[in-house]
């Protein structure tokens, strides 16, 4: 009888939920999964009978979560409640062991899970890889890691990248470079941000071996969700030139930047791109080009395979120009 009792009541625990999220909808309808977030006017729903599915807030009737949340009602400061509950057509009751509090649903502007310590931190990125060896009449080896970060906080994005590349053909380095930037943004609206950032290229192949640049400047975030994100930005640069004879060069450009990437199938396929087009305003090179346009398909949550192509052209530098393109395929992580 005992073996009889805890066997139903494994079964019990086994077939039920720990718990469930719950969106109704205006037009009648009712999802149950996980909240994962709601930001850019998507509340994201994770469900077991259809991956992720991103809803319109405008189209959420209320919602209830067991879940210990953020909810934001003004970009930089929320409040945490331990558990939301069902209210009236177009309203939310937040439960945090005091009173209740029913708040609109049109004043929310963010919901996500709070973190341990910065309780509104944001931090997405991901590390690419990519090897390629060859053992024939010539042998070759390719390398080329890539990651990009950037984690926000409040009024303050904080934005790292860098890559390095090294080819070889029968021991003999055709490739060898690598590249490190480091950028702020400050959000001066929900939208407009200001940005402040420094780069540093090396290149032991190449004439020009060396590159610094410093540059400012305003920039506009379309979106920035958990579907995608897309910012176009403005600067003016000071850039250093070092070349292998030992000559160097600086000036000034303004450049313009882009950075747009969107998921796609469920959140399975990630088209990304981003670069900068720069125009010296001394007239030591007719423009300058930094590209990278690529593919990213999710194998779990956290591993992904991708395909590449890069693309950097000097042109009109009175020490000669460059124009390099660069395909790549690998493995990677995202978080």
């Amino acid at each position: 009888m005992l073996n009889r009792t805890l066997l139903c009541l494994a079964v019990a625990c086994v077939s039920t939920p720990l718990f469930a999220d719950t969106v109704w909808l205006k037009n009648g309808d009712k999802l149950t999964g996980t909240i994962k977030v709601f930001d850019g006017g998507k509340l994201l729903i994770e469900t077991t009978y259809a991956g992720a599915i991103p809803l319109d807030w405008k189209q959420v009737k209320t919602l209830e979560s067991d879940q210990k949340l953020l909810v934001k009602q003004d970009q930089y400061q929320g409040e945490i409640a331990k558990s939301l509950q069902a209210s009236d057509d177009g309203k939310v009751t937040l439960l945090n062991g005091e009173a209740p509090k029913t708040v609109e649903l049109a004043s929310i502007q963010q919901i996500m899970k709070p973190k341990p310590i910065v309780t509104d931190l944001v931090w997405k990125g991901n590390i690419d890889a990519a090897l390629d060896f060859q053992r024939a009449e010539n042998d070759t080896d390719d390398y080329n890691v890539a990651f990009k970060t950037s984690a926000r906080h409040g009024q303050w994005r904080h934005n790292a990248k860098g890559e390095y590349n090294r080819e070889s053909t029968d021991e003999l380095t055709t490739t060898d470079n690598w590249s490190a930037e480091y950028s702020i943004d400050r959000f001066l609206t929900e939208k407009w941000f200001w940005d402040g950032r420094i780069n540093y290229k090396r290149d032991k192949i190449e004439d020009l071996s060396r590159q610094r640049t410093v540059g400012t400047g305003p920039g506009y975030q379309f979106w920035d969700d958990e579907l995608g994100a897309f910012k176009l930005g403005a600067l003016v640069n000071r850039t250093d030139f070092e070349y292998s004879n030992g000559e160097k060069d600086n000036f000034y450009s303004v450049a313009g930047t882009w950075d747009y990437n969107r998921f796609l199938i469920g959140k399975k396929v990630e088209f990304f791109t981003n670069g900068e087009l720069g125009k010296p305003i001394s007239g030591v090179a007719d423009y300058s080009l930094e590209a990278e346009v690529g593919l990213r398909y999710k194998v779990t949550d956290w591993a992904s395979l991708n395909l590449k192509a890069e693309k950097d052209v000097i042109s009109g530098s009175s020490e000669g120009d460059l124009d390099k393109t660069r395909y790549t395929a690998g493995f990677g992580v995202t978080w």
